[in-house]
């Protein structure tokens, strides 16, 4: 397929010149993460898979790219004065870290049902953190209102050329250090970053495809390009890009830039998150799994290219980040629950036991249910969690159940 190139005679609100501007302005304040070929990403794909870890940035995210970039570009009156955002998220945490590290008051306006972890987090950084409405929109109009009352810098979290700037600075380093990349995938919420990475990866004479990823609860910028209407609702597991409205600064060049947008399920950013901790040891968050996600979902159509993947944040919580590695093993049959079907006698869980230690299977929990079912009263329904080594041991423990008179399902994840 051919890729979109810079427009001729349209020029863009971000150009090439203000990325290399704002790699030199940032340079040495934010971590120059590694970009590292995953061997075995690229054998599970057919592409050759490179990873742009910006996880690692002392916030865990790359938003401190755009952030400071903007900071480091206001006068000494804005300075004085103090910046604003709303944010719930890394933009709230990478913009109050190099606040304070410049001497720049911060205040960061956040829902009341934010996470206290994120509240704790921000003001460990030193923002003064307001809470303000139940939803983001609430929380933004807030943060406005007092942007005009004390005189406050408003910081977009993505829909401001200053910020579109330095987020590009991530694809400059990768194509520094990967100058044989032809294809870019990248998560899109409101657009600040693939805006930015595709201004790079269409300058100076690249031919290089730019492929936005998004979660399929939240379409919104592929319906703004596409002049689709899904709806953008739902629990995602990549929170940082259930973006409903896109920005205006940033459609313009994702329209003019971007060859094409992904939709992901849930299951491959659960799938994605897992793999990226199993396989290169490192913990991801739902928004900077989707490049991966998108590979998993289309492998026909990056196999044998050279890909390029940022894994854009890893701030997940622990909690989550337990339930989406127990759902992972449990899809791929490594742990299941089977519901047997029992006669209350004596010696009823021993035989099945037993048929269970035969094949080595490690049994985890049970839970019996005489009460609540539908079966007669003299039997019992048997729930065994356990753990097996792959999906083949699995089908084999379920098949010497049928044999030796079991009846056995297996309770599925959705």
């Amino acid at each position: 397929m051919a890729t979109k190139t810079l427009p001729a005679n349209a020029p863009l609100s971000v150009s090439i010149d203000d990325v290399r501007a704002a790699q030199k302005r940032i340079m040495g304040q934010i971590v120059r993460t590694p970009t590292l070929v995953s061997k075995t990403l690229s054998d599970l794909t057919g592409a050759t898979v490179y990873l742009k870890f910006e996880n690692l940035q002392f916030t865990a995210a790359y938003k401190e790219r755009g952030a400071l970039n903007t900071l480091l570009q206001l006068d000494e009156a804005a300075r004085s004065k103090g910046v604003i955002a709303a944010s719930a998220g890394n933009h709230a945490q990478g913009l109050a870290y190099h606040a304070n590290r410049l001497g720049i008051p911060s205040t960061i306006v956040m829902p009341k049902n934010t996470p206290i972890v994120k509240v704790t987090q921000t003001e460990g950084h030193g923002a003064n953190v307001i809470l303000e409405g139940e939803t983001f929109d609430a929380a933004y109009a807030h943060s406005r209102k007092l942007e005009a009352e004390h005189g406050f810098t408003f910081v977009h979290p993505f829909d401001d050329p200053r910020i579109i700037a330095g987020q590009g600075t991530v694809a400059l380093e990768m194509l520094e250090e990967v100058p044989e990349i032809d294809t870019l995938v990248i998560p899109i919420g409101g657009g600040g970053l693939i805006s930015g990475c595709a201004t790079v990866a269409k300058s100076d004479g690249r031919n290089i495809e730019v492929i936005g990823v998004q979660a399929e609860l939240y379409p919104s910028m592929y319906n703004r390009v596409h002049h689709t209407d899904m709806p953008c609702a739902g629990d995602t597991l990549a929170e940082g890009i259930a973006v409903k409205e896109p920005g205006s600064v940033t459609s313009k060049l994702v329209e003019a830039l971007v060859d094409d947008i992904v939709l992901v399920s849930e299951r491959r950013l659960e799938e994605s998150v897992s793999l990226l901790l199993q396989i290169e040891k490192t913990v991801v968050e739902g928004a900077g799994a989707a490049g991966l996600a998108a590979l998993l979902s289309e492998p026909q159509r990056f196999k044998g290219k050279t890909v390029g993947i940022i894994l854009c944040g890893g701030n997940i919580d622990p909690r989550l980040l337990a339930y989406v590695l127990l759902r992972d093993l449990a899809r791929s049959g490594r742990m299941a629950r089977l519901r047997i079907r029992l006669q209350d006698r004596p010696g009823a869980l021993y035989r099945v036991a037993q048929i269970f230690e035969q094949l080595s299977v490690n049994i985890l929990e049970l839970s019996h249910q005489r009460i609540f079912t539908n079966l007669p009263a003299k039997g019992l329904s048997l729930d065994v969690e356990c753990e097996t080594r792959d999906r083949d041991h699995l089908d084999r423990l379920m098949t010497a159940l049928r044999r030796a008179q079991y009846e056995v399902q297996l309770v599925e994840l959705a």
